[in-house]
């Protein structure tokens, strides 16, 4: 998988400004705590190339970019820093030939068709939208991508908690930039715990992951029934029969014999299975394979691995 696949997944790229070289390994701890093993550290001060090699070699699992990237010289210097791919605020054809023709993934800069079509000439499919709010935003995403089917976009630049999932439900939208989750006085005051929960809050907000529906295994169809009809007279659902179970609303589901889970199973929206996927597995937790459910070459439910208990757990995709 390559690091443009991998940024994808995380979904969200924490974008931090360091001042002290110093600060870089537990803010970016900081953020791999609350989720997010992900950073790009700009060029915007001196102690940017001291901070790069700090946290890839205290932290070589965090994906390390180099952001605000003006020149090949500063490539060199990032890159031999430990950074994984370099960003840049718009696309100079120097610094982006030198990426490519050196495999060194590259996030250029781009706002208009022009650059678009300047970056797909260098064979890229994902450019950094820049600045994203102040172009236009999801928007005019959506406007200038339509003639480019293969192009994708990580939006930076005014993207915050409350805006996030306006880009990040576009498909051709890879990942967003922001650095809400690192605000310059948690920084300076080393708050590193005010930048986990907000790197947490963060995540969440992201993965959208909600209660859809609990499944309560019954010992025969003629108990599902009892169970269901029991369970609307208290609530006032409506029950509705289906082939294998009957479904007290739509948030309790009496299957009519014995299914996944020692008691039933639970399902868990997301607002993206593969996102929700890969930051689950970073959390230590393994998925059944086998269990997945395919549509249109998406997956778009898979289960838990372990029972949580005595409940299988799936996710569902919204």
């Amino acid at each position: 998988m390559n690091i443009m696949d991998k940024l994808s997944l995380a979904g969200l790229v924490p974008v931090i400004k360091v001042e002290d070289a110093a600060d870089a390994v537990p803010l970016c701890k900081a953020l791999k705590d609350g989720g997010l093993p992900v950073a790009e550290i700009t060029f915007r001060t001196a102690a940017a190339e001291q901070a790069i090699k700090n946290v890839h070699e205290a932290l070589p699992d965090v994906m390390l970019g180099a952001g605000t990237v003006l020149t090949v010289e500063q490539v060199k210097r990032a890159v031999a820093a430990g950074a994984a791919y370099i960003v840049a605020p718009g696309l100079n054809p120097e610094v982006v030939g030198y990426c490519v023709e050196n495999n060194i993934p590259v996030l250029p800069g781009c706002a208009t068709p022009s650059d678009i079509e300047t970056a797909l000439s260098f064979g890229l499919d994902t450019v950094k939208f820049f600045p994203a709010e102040a172009a236009g935003g999801i928007n005019y995403i959506k406007a200038i991508s339509a003639p480019y089917g293969g192009m994708h976009f990580v939006p930076t630049g005014g993207v915050s908690e409350k805006n996030l999932m306006d880009y990040l439900s576009f498909p051709k939208v890879r990942a967003a930039g922001g650095s809400w989750m690192v605000p310059s006085d948690a920084v300076r005051n080393k708050d590193w715990e005010k930048i986990t929960l907000l790197t947490r809050q963060a995540v969440k907000v992201m993965l959208g992951i909600e209660l859809k529906h609990v499944g309560i295994n019954s010992a025969s169809p003629e108990q599902a029934k009892k169970d269901a009809e029991m369970f609307c007279l208290v609530t006032g659902l409506s029950p509705k029969d289906g082939e294998a179970s009957i479904f007290a609303g739509g948030e309790f589901e009496f299957m009519k014999k014995p299914f996944r889970g020692k008691n039933g199973h639970i399902a868990l929206g997301v607002n993206s299975i593969a996102r929700a996927k890969w930051h689950l597995e970073m959390r230590g937790f393994a998925f059944d394979e086998e269990s997945a459910v395919v549509r249109d070459g998406k997956t778009v439910a898979i289960y838990l691995k372990d029972e949580i208990a005595g409940f299988a757990v799936h996710l569902l995709q919204k």
